[in-house]
C-alpha cells in the first residue's frame, strides 16, 4: 500500500485548504493511505514514512516561508537518507504573479536535495489552468478549475506511487493517452 504524505505550513489558511484538497484527490487512488500534517504537527517520522510527499508553502516574498525552510533545515542531518521518494508542490500567493510558481520551484529544489524525485503535472484542469510546477493559487481556492489543479495533483502523486512503489502498472497516468504503452 502507498503512503503519501501531503505536509504544508499555512498562516491565513489558504495553503491549509489547499492541502485538503490534495489529500482528498491523493484518497481517490485505492490502497492508498493518506496523511495531511502542518509542519507544527510533522517530526522526520512522518518524513521516512511515506513514498511520497506533496509539499506546500504560502509564497513569501517571492519564495518558500521562512518556517518551512527552517523544517527542512532541521531535517539536513537525514541528508542523503531519502532518495527515491517522489514529491510535489502546491504554493498560495497573495495574488495572481505573486511568485507561487517561483515558490514551488524552491519546494522542489529542496526535496531534490533531499533525493525526491519530483514533477509537474503536464494536463490542463480548466481553460489554461494548469499544475506545471505543482498548483498555484491566489488566495484560497474557490472555482472548480483551482480545486480540480490541487486534487489533480494529489491524485497524480498517489498515481506514480502505485506505480513507482507498488508496482501497479495500470494506475500509469499516461497509459492509454499515447499510441505506445510506456511499459513497453
Amino acid at each position: 500500500m502507498g503512503k503519501v504524505l501531503v505536509l504544508y505550513y499555512s498562516e491565513d489558511g489558504h495553503t491549509e485548504k489547499m492541502a485538503r484538497l490534495v489529500t482528498q484527490g491523493a484518497g481517490q487512488v485505492t490502497q492508498t493511505e493518506v496523511r495531511c500534517k502542518s509542519i507544527a504537527d510533522a517530526s522526520r517520522d512522518d518524513i521516512f514514512w511515506c513514498d511520497g510527499l506533496a509539499l506546500g508553502s504560502p509564497t513569501q516574498l517571492g519564495t518558500v516561508a521562512a518556517a518551512m525552510k527552517k523544517f527542512w533545515e532541521e531535517l539536513l542531518p537525514d541528508w542523503q537518507k531519502l532518495d527515491g521518494r517522489i514529491g510535489c508542490a502546491f504554493s498560495s500567493q497573495g495574488g495572481w504573479g505573486g511568485g507561487a510558481e517561483l515558490t514551488c520551484q524552491a519546494l522542489l529544489t529542496i526535496l531534490m536535495n533531499f533525493g525526491f524525485l519530483v514533477f509537474g503535472v503536464t494536463d490542463y484542469v480548466g481553460d489554461q489552468f494548469t499544475a506545471h510546477y505543482g498548483a498555484t493559487q491566489a488566495g484560497e481556492p474557490r472555482e472548480a478549475k483551482e480545486k480540480e489543479a490541487c486534487q489533480r495533483l494529489g491524485r497524480r502523486l498517489a498515481e506514480w506511487i502505485a506505480v513507482y512503489a507498488d508496482g501497479r502498472r495500470e494506475l500509469h497516468p499516461l497509459k492509454g493517452l499515447y499510441k505506445r504503452n510506456p511499459w513497453d
